[in-house]
């Protein structure tokens, strides 16, 4: 079943970025730890 991402919240690092993903009950739907590269590629 997909679930629909109503949050999504970034932490900004140096080499990285890490994501987080949320339906709007809080639910988790994923976490990313992602390049600045990837990231990119991501969004």
């Amino acid at each position: 079943m997909k679930k629909d991402v109503s949050i999504i919240g970034v932490d900004l690092a140096k080499q990285v970025f890490q994501l987080h993903g949320a339906t709007g009950t809080g639910e988790v739907v994923f976490r990313k730890e992602l390049s600045r590269r990837r990231f990119e590629e991501f969004i």
